[in-house]
């Protein structure tokens, strides 16, 4: 078994350093399943299980961080950095950056200038929240002891960005999850910016059910890097969504609970609040 494992991991350690290399080629699945003899569905499967994405995905990471270095560093236009990406045109880096990045090349290389945010402050069983959007989506989801607190806490995490108070239905529905009827929640849509890794880890944080808890280092397991869980943890103090990117849900492998961006306290009034609603919901069925 430990045979098997150990070429398994050549492979895919084989096909990382392909994509590395060639992703300006924009290589297909069934090249990259070329490159280590395998069926493109067992090699799909295998890169899932060992890098904990799809390798369509990888390979977008990888275009993504060079479109990000190309933008900030050598001030490309958009078509030089699509070109260079090895993408067909400013349409699919468009694609790519408001897919995974949360916001298009050109907010990108601005810094998120220009960018206008509506927030509102509102009230959960957890204390004061703020919590605001862009037309894109949910960007940011906070407790907060005042609303002076609250308002500097959003400015930090968007500096260059125009600020307006208002509502909008990514908000609204955003509140709803601190009710108690939790039968049909609504959808939202979420304007994240974030590097690959941070985004890697909150997309793991959202498949820990309510009322369950990992540690970092099944989290560092889940998204392929083991040995990260330092690192999944400053990911986690990260999280700009409170609650709905449950980063309360990760404790330590000793069973403590650990820290919080809002208070530890709050972490295990959550967490009891949940246990609770859940008990709720299956005494009802």
């Amino acid at each position: 078994m430990k045979q098997e494992e150990s070429l398994n991991y050549q492979r895919i350690a084989r096909v990382i350093e392909y994509i590395q290399n060639h992703y300006q080629e924009q290589p297909s699945l069934e090249e990259l399943a070329a490159q280590v003899h395998l069926s493109p569905f067992h090699f799909q499967r295998l890169f899932r299980d060992w890098a904990g994405t799809s390798p369509k995905k990888f390979l977008q990471y990888t275009s993504l961080n060079h479109a990000k270095k190309l933008l900030a560093e050598q001030e490309a236009s958009l078509a030089e950095t699509a070109f260079q990406t090895g993408l067909s045109g400013t349409s699919r880096l468009h694609d790519l950056f408001i897919n995974i990045q949360g916001m298009s090349p050109a907010e990108y290389k601005r810094g998120g200038e220009n960018l206008n945010i509506h927030y509102s402050l509102a009230e959960s069983p957890f204390g004061q929240l703020i919590v605001a959007s862009t037309p894109k989506g949910l960007c940011y989801l906070a407790f907060a002891e005042s609303d002076v607190q609250a308002l500097e806490g959003l400015k930090n995490e968007f500096p260059r960005a125009t600020f307006l108070v208002g509502s909008d239905l990514n908000q609204e529905r955003a509140l709803r999850f601190f009710r108690r009827d939790w039968t049909e929640l609504p959808q939202i849509k979420l304007h994240l910016k974030g590097t690959e890794f941070q985004l890697q880890v909150w997309e793991a944080l959202l498949k820990i059910p309510s009322a369950q808890v990992a540690t970092y280092g099944t989290l560092a397991s889940q998204i392929g890097k083991p040995k990260a869980s330092r690192a999944v943890g400053t990911a986690i103090g990260s999280n700009p969504i409170a609650y709905l990117i449950p980063c309360h849900r990760v404790i330590r492998a000793s069973g403590e609970l650990g820290g919080y961006r809002w208070d530890p306290l709050r972490k295990r009034a959550i967490l009891g609040w949940e246990a609770a609603e859940q008990d709720a919901q299956r005494s009802n069925n």
